[in-house]
């Protein structure tokens, strides 16, 4: 049995790659056999995106951006909608920001009316960890579980399972804490250092991948990701798709 039989790419992995020959590297993730890819920067890319997304049959259905940061996160909703992505997730709230009660409730206070107006073109909003969401404690608890209490029902989480380990937490118990909140998370794998360049191939690391995979409730979608990688990373992206899947098709 596979351990996840659709994965999904953070095209962020294979950022070299793309800037060097955007519609090359996208048909090569698809002949690995991916049929899902989660893209950064799709609002600047969102042309090339529409014309590689149609050529090689792959689909896009969450994307990363930075919506708390926009003055008008509308663009970036129609974008979205033009390409099929139904889920637009924010990746990265800087870490002073989660430290103090009243600076997460803020930020669950911003995604949350982000997911009001992402409602209005038919998406959800979500939001991606790092370790110092982990790390920072409020109440005794990581601060992204404070957050998590404080989030509309309409707000998703897409838990990166290695930074959270990375940060202190045990991912497995962590994913069972959050519950049905999670619809989507980053699968890597490595040492659980901060140190990006010891990820390594999911299946080649320390992580417990099969548990992890196995402890969402209601999981959507699983994107594997390196931030980093020693070496070709897609060697690691085939060997990535191969454990998750049984299959490795590379060619």
């Amino acid at each position: 049995m596979p351990v996840l039989s659709d994965p999904s790419l953070q095209l962020y992995t294979v950022r070299d790659a793309l800037a060097a020959d955007f519609d090359g590297t996208m048909k090569r993730i698809a002949d690995i056999g991916y049929r899902r890819v989660e893209p950064f920067n799709f609002v600047d890319t969102a042309d090339a995106l529409v014309r590689t997304l149609g050529e090689t049959g792959l689909t896009a259905p969450s994307t990363h951006v930075g919506l708390l940061g926009m003055e008008d996160q509308r663009p970036a909703f129609e974008a979205a909608v033009r390409l099929g992505i139904g889920i637009v997730v924010d990746p990265h709230v800087e870490p002073a920001k989660w430290s103090m009660v009243d600076d997460v409730a803020a930020t669950a206070e911003k995604l949350n009316a982000a997911a009001r107006l992402a409602a209005d073109f038919g998406l959800r909003v979500g939001y991606h960890n790092h370790h110092f969401e982990l790390e920072n404690r409020i109440g005794g608890r990581p601060a992204l579980e404070y957050l998590a209490d404080n989030l509309d029902p309409a707000v998703v989480l897409e838990v990166d399972t290695y930074w959270a380990l990375a940060g202190g937490a045990e991912p497995v118990e962590l994913l069972r804490r959050l519950g049905s909140r999670i619809v989507a998370i980053h699968i890597k794998d490595g040492d659980g250092s901060l140190d990006p360049k010891a990820q390594v191939a999911v299946g080649s690391g320390t992580l417990p991948i099969p548990s992890i995979v196995d402890a969402v409730e209601h999981l959507e979608i699983g994107v594997v990701e390196l931030d980093d990688f020693d070496g070709d990373v897609f060697d690691a992206v085939r060997d990535s798709y191969a454990f998750l899947t049984g299959n490795g098709n590379a060619r």
